[in-house]
């Protein structure tokens, strides 16, 4: 059973910065992706970051120059640096880790249970 818990949410005002983390544990198993989504009320839930096991990262539009995604696979560790933060930018966030496991043909995703971010204005 793996389990994705991520930490480091919560309320900043605008400008601040905030780090998320998500920890992968409960198996053994190797990772390929790590990355975050958002949704806010009543809007559709959008990629935000995603940062493979080489290394290769892609945002959204609306983040890019703003926020960093890195991660440590040797500690099964992913990060969202989240610098100039816009009241736009309140959501839940989640984190979602991409393994692959020995003796089981494919990835799969597992997801986190989200943390909250608020950006006053």
């Amino acid at each position: 059973q793996v389990q994705v818990v991520e930490s480091g949410g919560g309320l900043v005002q605008a400008g601040g910065s905030l780090r998320l983390s998500c920890a992968a544990s409960g198996s053994t198993f190797s990772i390929n992706a790590i990355g975050w989504y958002r949704q806010a009320p009543g809007k559709q839930r959008e990629l935000v970051a995603g940062i493979s096991s080489g290394g290769s990262t892609n945002y959204a539009d609306s983040v890019k120059g703003r926020f960093t995604v890195s991660s440590d696979i040797a500690k099964n560790m992913g990060y969202l640096q989240m610098n100039s933060l816009k009241p736009e930018d309140t959501a839940v966030y989640s984190c979602y880790v991409d393994l692959t496991f020995a003796l089981i043909i494919g990835i799969t995703r597992h997801w986190g249970q989200g943390t909250q971010v608020t950006v006053s204005s």
